[in-house]
């Protein structure tokens, strides 16, 4: 042996982990807690492998999840509901996955672009910039001087100090806006998910269900809008369309194989949860809008 090397460390006869004491032979597995009785050192594919393994592989919960999730609306949830959980990935993971991907690849495919109406000039005192336009509140530049109307006067001074620059500076910010706005999509989210499964639940009071009953079918809705959404994003007609119907008739299938009843009445539920949720929509992008021009 080189005398460089080192000797093979000695085999533990208790667990690592939990000490548990082990009989002859060895087992490979702690009987009591489950891990190896003979950790080694860490690998490059070890993490390769926690990452992946039976989540990625082609029988394994990913995929079986998502079969379901796709083919057959609402019965992921229904599934969850009853208790038969062990084969597919929670909801709550499910969701994560796929919008951090969803993300990632909408900033790949597009760049957010928000319209904003401005005449940048080099004369600051004919600059004349629009930044919000709610109709009795606004914010901008006129003539060089700066205006902010109906907001807080904290959130003016914040503002101000913000493109209380050079025009060409100013510029540069507003164009920065719309990369501001994807990066805090996600934290809006975690506002307009926990908003679903409240209007669901008032929707469906007479189910008596839980709140977390609802999220769970919420989760597992935004997870399919998540995986469509970036087919809205290219430039064919027929895939937005199809998109489209998706996002519109999924949640009525969904709903109808979770909870059940007449027609007519899933169908006026369904308004109902829209309209709020389309009210919770707006008044969370205009927090997005504002916060992104003040953070």
């Amino acid at each position: 042996m080189p005398r460089d090397a080192e000797p093979n460390p000695p085999v533990p006869m208790a667990c690592l982990n939990c000490g548990q004491s082990f009989a002859l032979p060895r087992p490979r597995f702690c009987p009591a807690c489950g891990q190896e009785t003979t950790p080694r050192p860490p690998r490059l594919g070890d993490f390769i492998q926690q990452f992946g393994g039976a989540y990625f592989a082609t029988e394994g919960a990913l995929w079986r999840t998502l079969r379901l999730l796709l083919l057959q609306p609402g019965e992921l949830t229904r599934q969850y509901l009853a208790g038969r959980r062990k084969h597919y990935v929670l909801p709550l993971r499910l969701y994560l996955t796929i919008s951090l991907f969803t993300f990632l690849l909408i900033r790949l495919m597009a760049s957010a672009n928000i319209e904003v109406v401005a005449d940048i000039d080099l004369d600051p005192k004919t600059t004349d910039v629009t930044i919000i336009d709610l109709g009795a509140r606004g914010a901008g530049m006129k003539k060089g001087v700066f205006y902010c109307q109906g907001y807080p006067a904290w959130f003016c001074q914040r503002l101000q100090r913000r493109i209380d620059v050079d025009p060409k500076a100013m510029h540069r910010q507003m164009a920065d806006l719309g990369e501001r706005l994807v990066g805090n999509l996600g934290t809006a989210m975690f506002v307009m998910l926990p908003s679903f499964a409240l209007w669901m639940q008032l929707a469906y009071l007479n189910r008596r269900m839980r709140y977390a009953e609802h999220l769970v079918f919420a989760l597992h809705l935004h997870a399919f809008w998540f995986l469509v959404l970036p087919l809205l994003l290219p430039d064919l007609a027929w895939l937005s369309g199809l998109a489209g119907l998706a996002i519109v008739v999924y949640p009525l299938l969904a709903a109808r194989r979770v909870y059940g009843g007449r027609l007519h009445w899933l169908l006026l539920r369904a308004m109902g949860v829209s309209v709020l949720y389309v009210f919770t929509l707006a008044f969370v992008m205009v927090g997005l809008v504002l916060w992104a021009l003040i953070a």
